[in-house]
Formats: C-alpha cells, sequence, structure tokens
C-alpha cells in the first residue's frame, strides 16, 4: 500500500500481517479522497484503523489532527510505526480500544470534522451499532462528514444514527462507501 497523495505521495503504509485486518485499497481511498475533496485542517477520526491507511491518507492531504481507533493489538503496533516512519507522530493519537469502550477517551479529543470508518465486514451491523452508539456520545463538529466502507453487494442504506443523513453512496468493485453528514 502507499500513500496516493499529499505531502507524503508514494511512501509506502505497512499493514499488520495475517488476514484481521483488510486495508482498504488504494483505488478505494484515491477515489473517496476525490469525493471528499479538501481535507486540510479538519480533525478526524479513524474508527476500526487496522493499518491507519485512512487516516494517514487523511493527514498527507494536510488534516490538520487524527485519531486512530483500533484494538489489535499488532495493528496497533502497525499504526504507530507507520506514523512514526512517516513523521506524523505529532499530528496523530492512536487509542488501542475496542469502538464500543472508546468513548471518554475520544471525547478529550473531539469535535471531529470527519470521521474515517471502515469495520469488519464480518460482524458489519453489530460494528455499525458500535458507531452509532460512539458517535450519539462523542462531539461531531456541525456538518461534519462521516465515511462507512463497507461490501458493495451490503448496502447499509438502513443504518440509522441520531444527527446524520445520508447524502452519497460510492461503489468500486467489493467495496462500497457511504457518506454521511452530520446537522
Amino acid at each position: 500500500m502507499r500513500v496516493i497523495a499529499g505531502g507524503l505521495r508514494g511512501r509506502s503504509i505497512r499493514a499488520p500481517r495475517g488476514s484481521a485486518t483488510r486495508p482498504t485499497t488504494d483505488r478505494v481511498r484515491e477515489a473517496l479522497f476525490e469525493v471528499l475533496g479538501d481535507v486540510s485542517q479538519v480533525r478526524l477520526v479513524d474508527l476500526y484503523a487496522g493499518s491507519g491507511a485512512l487516516g494517514i491518507e487523511a493527514l498527507s492531504r494536510g488534516a490538520r489532527a487524527a485519531c486512530f481507533v483500533e484494538s489489535s493489538n499488532p495493528a496497533v503496533g502497525c499504526i504507530r510505526a507507520n506514523l512514526d516512519r512517516l513523521g506524523l507522530a505529532d499530528r496523530a493519537v492512536v487509542i488501542r480500544a475496542r469502538v464500543e469502550s472508546a468513548h471518554a477517551r475520544l471525547r478529550r479529543h473531539g469535535p471531529f470534522d470527519l470521521v474515517l470508518c471502515d469495520p469488519p465486514w464480518v460482524n458489519l451491523e453489530q460494528a455499525l451499532r458500535a458507531v452509532a452508539r460512539l458517535l450519539q456520545t462523542n462531539r461531531l463538529a456541525d456538518g461534519s462528514t462521516v465515511v462507512v466502507v463497507h461490501p458493495s453487494r451490503q448496502p447499509i442504506d438502513c443504518w440509522s444514527c441520531p444527527g446524520l443523513t445520508q447524502v452519497d453512496r460510492r461503489t468500486w468493485g467489493d467495496s462500497a462507501v457511504s457518506l454521511f453528514r452530520a446537522g
């Protein structure tokens, strides 16, 4: 994997070994950030961060600060190593926790302008319920965007989170991205 654009364009991003994480492909990340447009100066949270590729891409494109939430020890180590190697550690916080229990620690770092969420596809409904609970207890900035990466064959149009409205859905191969707006 590599950083697609911004100040770190072309630099490599390492993913944890094994099949426990499914990194968002370069193609999907590139297309997603084309849809998002300018992310400079945003404060973001990357939920189910895995390798941290989504948040790192945003930081490379000028995001002000990022929180990465991940529960897997190998993935947390990988995120920290990627941030250190790319010189991003001063603009990032890595929270080793399950999304379901990250509420209190995330409150210190919000409000968030952008939420990037690429949950495990195996238990997608359960993961999305955890995200909805987390978003209800953490402040989102007015007009913030929530991005959910999910299987293209499994639409999440029925996912509801109070205060969010679905504004877009795009598909690239097996992956789909649904965008929601707060407010």
